[in-house]
């Protein structure tokens, strides 16, 4: 009798090419055994570190490009990559990708809107709606969305963005009731003021004061906490929001 080949097992993280991206790639690399799936937009270059700094580690990836807004190009994407990829299946979704457009909203133009709110809450759509049927399919899964102290509290300077992260907490709670007899979870994390890109323009000294700990986190202590729920032993965690954001807000 012919064996059943083993499907080669991977996780997707988008908008892994920096930042908490990238922590989150590396974290997984160490932490469990799934082939990484980088997915960058237009930074190749970045991506390519990322994958290099996991196959530091032993682990296997590679690299993927497509703009989360765009649903052609993820469908397309992903049609392609299961076409070349016919022994594997991702079974881990970290919706990472996101932008910030920050102004007061009296001012804030259409763009400003529609870009942040197309980045995290339709990128969410477009990534998870293309891959969710394999993992109804495969009974098991693991959807990890990345928010925001805004989505959670409101930021103000940040409508467009906490109305977009408010909008994807409001998605995890309700897809995780739908997919949980499948063995699949679907959480949220919502990192306060990280050390990053996105954050390198923040006064950090002046907004540190506000901050319980008395400090900004670092990307890696969000990756912990993505790696530890895209494991096996979060099994029974699902539909939650967890927050790393040093005590701002709980």
């Amino acid at each position: 009798m012919e064996e059943k080949k083993t499907k080669q097992k991977y996780a997707l993280v988008t908008g892994g090419s920096r930042g908490i991206g990238r922590a989150v790639c590396i974290q997984l690399a160490k932490d469990l055994d799934y082939n990484l799936l980088i997915n960058y937009n237009g930074n190749k270059e970045a991506a390519r570190q990322t994958l290099k700094e996991v196959e530091a580690l032993g682990a296997k990836g590679e690299i993927i490009q497509f703009d989360v807004t765009n649903s052609d190009a993820v469908n397309k994407a992903f049609d392609v990559w299961h076409e070349t990829n016919k022994d594997a299946i991702i079974e881990v979704i970290i919706n990472n990708a996101g932008i910030t457009k920050d102004g007061l909203f009296m001012w804030m133009k259409p763009e400003d809107w529609h870009s942040v709110i197309n980045t995290s809450l339709n990128g969410f759509y477009n990534v998870t709606n293309a891959l969710i049927q394999k993992l109804l399919v495969n009974k098991y899964g693991r959807i990890i969305n990345m928010v925001s102290v805004s989505g959670l509290k409101g930021t103000p300077g940040q409508v467009n963005y906490s109305a977009a992260k408010g909008a994807v907490i409001g998605a995890t709670k309700a897809l995780a009731q739908e997919v949980a007899k499948r063995n699949i979870t679907v959480n949220a994390v919502a990192p306060g003021f990280i050390k990053s890109d996105m954050t390198a323009e923040l006064d950090e000294k002046e907004l540190k004061k506000m901050i319980p700990a008395n400090r900004f986190g670092e990307a890696e202590e969000v990756a912990h906490v993505v790696s530890f729920l895209a494991s096996p032993k979060a099994s029974y965690i699902t539909g939650e929001v967890i927050n790393i954001n040093g005590g701002i807000y709980s």
